[in-house]
């Protein structure tokens, strides 16, 4: 029987609440400190753990790793909210507009090189496997932060490009949490490679989601700014779907708005949003958002396990399918 996901949160929570990051020198530390507090959902350690469990294996064995992954989940969070100026994270102020530029990025450095603190003290017998896919999907990570800086300038993005940036900035994150969960648990490689597809599949659709949210949800339930991409002028799925279905008028004024860098935020929101609304581009990104979801789901069911054993998953699977933040 598998573990439920509230214990195996609570493994997580309580291996997090060790480490207090109180080193010297504080001003280093103190923003790595005040990042780990912010919290969050816990998504990548939890599908660590997951994963190993589905497979049989000790979830101690896979708890250091764990908490390596989501320490450079955070640290890429800090960069994040540099390259893209954005003031709020989970309901806060970002690391460089708490502090600097300068110390968020020298915490997050630190971050990123802690985080193999935690892969190192792994059972000797699997660290150089995990440290293989860690290493590729850190690579990755950082390929598909400079594709998404690169959509900044470029004008000829497709829909395509813009599914294989989230695919490496966010989607091969999740893939490498399950797989190294599943190879810390027994699993063939056969069994890991479905389970990777599977949370690479959810990890797009996860993005397409918070694509979503960014504009139509709550702010004070979601944690950042509503609008923020469109203020950003960020080339979303939502934005390059609305280019393709636009008319001559509609797509002149998506032009205009997101050619625009300093400007009244509101009307720049509620105008995009506007044309968003008549294209019907919610709906449609929800249909795509579906499309990712049932690859997911094939993935995950060509793994031949008893179907008891991936219940958490499924649960997981309908969990953010339904999110609002």
């Amino acid at each position: 029987m598998n573990k439920p996901k509230e214990e195996l949160l609570k493994i997580i929570t309580d291996a997090l609440s060790e480490e207090q990051f109180d080193y010297s020198p504080k001003e280093l530390y103190e923003p790595i400190k005040y990042t780990m507090l912010l919290g969050g959902k816990r998504i990548r350690p939890l599908m660590t753990l997951m994963a190993c469990d589905m497979f049989g294996g000790c979830v101690e064995d896979a708890v250091y790793p764990a908490i390596g992954l989501e320490v450079f989940h955070n640290f890429t969070l800090i960069h994040d909210d540099i390259l893209d100026n954005a003031s709020i994270r989970r309901g806060k102020l970002t690391v460089f507009k708490k502090w600097s530029t300068n110390r968020a990025i020298l915490s997050g450095d630190t971050m990123f090189a802690f985080s193999y603190n935690y892969f190192f003290k792994t059972k000797e017998r699997f660290v150089i496997p995990v440290l293989k896919i860690f290493n590729k999907t850190a690579l990755e990570v950082c390929e598909g932060q400079q594709y998404d800086m690169n959509f900044e300038t470029e004008k000829a993005i497709k829909i395509d490009d813009y599914v294989e940036m989230i695919r490496l900035k966010t989607a091969v994150l999740l893939g490498a949490c399950v797989k190294i969960g599943a190879v810390i648990g027994g699993a063939s490689e056969e069994e890991a490679t479905h389970l990777y597809n599977f949370a690479e599949n959810l990890g797009i659709a996860f993005q397409l989601k918070d694509d979503i949210l960014d504009i139509y949800s709550n702010e004070e339930v979601f944690g950042k700014k509503t609008g923020g991409d469109i203020v950003a002028n960020k080339k979303t799925f939502l934005y390059l779907k609305a280019i393709e279905l636009s008319d001559k008028e509609q797509k002149a004024t998506l032009d205009y708005w997101f050619g625009l860098t300093d400007t009244d935020e509101d009307n720049k929101i509620h105008s995009v949003k506007e044309i968003y609304n008549d294209l019907n581009i919610k709906l449609v990104t929800e249909a795509e958002i579906s499309k990712y979801y049932k690859k997911a789901l094939d993935s995950i069911n060509a793994i031949k396990i008893d179907n008891q054993k991936k219940e958490v998953f499924f649960d997981f699977v309908e969990t953010l399918m339904n999110r609002e933040k």
